[in-house]
């Protein structure tokens, strides 16, 4: 029997988890990914977590528990930086979440925390792979092996993003899964719906924001589907970066939704008590008003999020665009 990996289907997950279950299958390893967010998983979540933690990390210890039974190892790398040049990394508590779930979660197994700082050179990623491969046992030709094959699926994933799935859509069509159909039938409004992926994307925390608007007759467009040499260039219209990773990504998409593909409105997905995204969420404001005054909505979620009021709002918004636009 295989050597079980457990990855949480919460915070990196949607930026990088076909990497590594590519990597980690290519070493002979089995990856599980916890269970979609659920009511059990977010309750599991809250009961474990410290009372001040966001939702976020609420819900990434409520999916450590649906794993901690069903596997041998869990992969939490302690992600500090995953540019080579730039001085931007993660939030505090991407850089402790080891030690945050060791501190409140007993029982576990085995987490494998490796630190992930790729601004230390450019080989960084792939002697990572080679330690957690001497970790498993696993040789260097074989390692090297899974290394290229993570790379090529990952770029299968970005190509599939840039046809507009979403990161959801596009992990399940690399497992062969059929997303159904897509396209919004006779779309009238485009929305960039923009925030951390793990806010935009986890469909329960936000009560499936994104299927919603799709009925509404909305086409969507995120962060993740503009090609990452896109976003690096709209870091030189700012007049400076910010200090945070995934807040730089949706400054940096702001900007292009702002500038080189219109959209008729932002919505700004944010969870509640994240000091960074507070601010983020003023700048995003301030920028789409002296851009044309491109209508904005901030929608703030946790573990309190009830469906009627984000719905009932969404359909406000699209309403207004609608009249504005003289499409009723």
């Amino acid at each position: 029997m295989p050597v079980r990996i457990g990855i949480p289907r919460t915070l990196a997950y949607y930026a990088y988890f076909p990497w590594w279950k590519a990597f980690f299958e290519g070493l002979g390893l089995e990856v599980i990914a916890s269970n979609p967010t659920s009511k059990g998983i977010l309750d599991a979540g809250v009961k474990e977590a410290v009372n001040d933690a966001c939702i976020p990390i609420k819900l990434f210890h409520g999916h450590i528990m649906d794993l901690k039974d069903k596997v041998d190892y869990i992969f939490v790398p302690r992600l500090v930086s995953v540019r080579r040049f730039g001085t931007e990394t993660f939030c505090p508590k991407f850089l402790g979440l080891p030690d945050l779930i060791r501190a409140s979660t007993t029982n576990l197994p085995q987490l494998i925390d490796i630190r992930v700082d790729l601004a230390q050179g450019r080989l960084e990623l792939f002697n990572i792979c080679q330690s957690l491969g001497r970790k498993f046992g696993v040789g260097f030709w074989t390692v090297t092996q899974a290394f290229w094959k993570a790379q090529r699926v990952f770029r299968r994933y970005e190509k599939l993003l840039s046809s507009q799935l979403t990161p959801v859509e596009a992990i399940e069509r690399l497992d062969g899964g059929d997303v159904g159909e897509l396209e919004v039938d006779n779309a009238q409004l485009s929305f960039a719906v923009l925030g951390y992926p793990y806010a935009v994307y986890d469909r329960f925390i936000n009560v499936d924001l994104i299927k919603k608007l799709r009925s509404l007759g909305v086409r969507v467009v995120t962060a993740e589907m503009i090609p990452p040499q896109h976003l690096l260039k709209e870091a030189k219209r700012l007049p400076k970066n910010l200090f945070w990773h995934f807040s730089n990504r949706v400054m940096h998409a702001t900007s292009y939704f702002l500038n080189r593909e219109k959209v008729d409105g932002i919505i700004h997905i944010t969870a509640f008590g994240c000091g960074p995204d507070a601010m983020v969420d003023r700048m995003m404001e301030l920028a789409a008003k002296k851009k044309g005054r491109v209508p904005f909505l901030s929608v703030t979620i946790d573990e309190q999020t009830g469906e009627g009021g984000i719905q009932t709002r969404l359909e406000a918004f699209v309403d207004m665009l609608k009249r504005r636009r003289g499409l009723e």
